[in-house]
């Protein structure tokens, strides 16, 4: 079995610990843990192919569970309390999750090969590359549905949702559709001479249905963007999509309509 990142490991148990301390976590949190735990280690074993297989099927169902809020334990607090960013907007809130960010550090520890690294300046090119693509599909698209429109600000807020944006939200997002779902679809599909070609737009597609309850302007949007951040995933690597999507939403954030017209 390979080995394990301890240090890493060592750095997460102590976040979550002092959550704990602060009562942020109560011990049923420890369920959730425990599940991911077990499912990693069945994941990183070679032995048993049957057991890596059940090891996936069992992260799959625990990051619904923690990116639907359904496990126990977590008192995810409010840092930003339901307001308009500018008077047409519709009201906007934030809270800090404590359980969604299990999913990428789930991934990062147990599947490491989702990171796909690239040479910096690669990767530089790459986000280009993704950011443009995305930028005119994804906003340029809300602008012509007329779903925002022009409102450049700096809320006293953005520090909050800067910190929040990249480390809980898009970090977690990019490493699970792009680097587990597309890479590990390309990798399923390397002997098809459009594999990645189709892994980039399989994924893309299940990330617009995940907003969803949005309605179908978000997934229609949502996923044009996804095809943006495969882009620089599949030619940057993770680092490269999680800039792509981090700074489309900050684009986002500051310069026009958030989250949309009311």
């Amino acid at each position: 079995m390979p080995a394990l990142p301890w240090p890493y490991l060592a750095l997460l148990s102590i976040g979550y610990g002092l959550a704990l301390a602060y009562g942020q976590l109560a011990w049923t949190a420890g369920i959730s843990l425990a599940l991911l735990l077990f499912a990693g280690y069945a994941v990183r074993q070679r032995e048993m192919p049957v057991g890596r297989f059940l090891g996936h099927v069992l992260f799959l169902v625990m990051a619904l569970a923690l990116a639907m809020h359904w496990m126990p334990g977590f008192f995810n607090g409010r840092a930003i309390a339901a307001q308009r960013l500018t008077d047409d907007a519709a009201r906007f809130a934030m809270y800090l999750n404590q359980d969604k960010p299990l999913i990428g550090f789930w991934l990062l520890l147990a599947c490491p090969w989702i990171v796909g690294r690239r040479s910096f300046r690669l990767s530089v090119y790459a986000t280009a590359l993704g950011l443009g693509l995305s930028a005119v599909l994804a906003l340029g698209g809300a602008l012509l549905l007329g779903m925002i429109h022009w409102a450049p600000k700096w809320p006293e807020q953005t520090w909050i949702w800067v910190l929040n944006n990249l480390l809980l939200v898009t970090l977690v997002e990019e490493a699970l559709f792009r680097g587990y779902i597309q890479g590990g679809l390309s990798r399923r599909f390397k002997h098809l001479d459009q594999g990645d070609n189709l892994a980039l737009l399989l994924a893309s597609l299940l990330f617009g249905l995940v907003h969803a309850g949005a309605g179908w302007q978000w997934v229609l949007l949502s996923g044009l963007a996804g095809i943006g951040y495969g882009l620089a995933y599949r030619f940057g690597g993770l680092g490269a999509a999680i800039a792509t999507h981090f700074v489309l939403n900050l684009l986002h954030f500051t310069l026009f309509t958030y989250p949309m017209l009311a």
